[in-house]
């Protein structure tokens, strides 16, 4: 079951990195957009891929409220990670 954990997180922080990326990448195209609640909602529970997709896009960085997110996800991975 462990690492069935571990999998289910790291997919979980691959996938909310991918969307920042697929956000920032609209942005400048100016197409539809991923709204903000899904990128919170992952990042709530995902904080690595978040913050990472943060920096490295440079997405989203001017707004508190995603840092935030971010920091309670990376809280959120390391308690499912250590949970047992």
């Amino acid at each position: 079951m462990y690492t069935v954990q571990i999998y289910f997180v790291v997919l979980l922080n691959i996938i909310t990195f991918i969307l920042y990326g697929l956000d920032k990448f609209k942005a400048k195209f100016n197409a539809w957009r991923i709204s903000e609640r899904v990128l919170l909602t992952f990042s709530i529970f995902a904080g690595f891929g978040g913050l990472l997709g943060m920096k490295i896009f440079h997405h989203k960085t001017r707004k508190k409220k995603f840092y935030i997110a971010n920091i309670v996800g990376i809280f959120v991975t390391i308690y499912l990670i250590c949970k047992n």
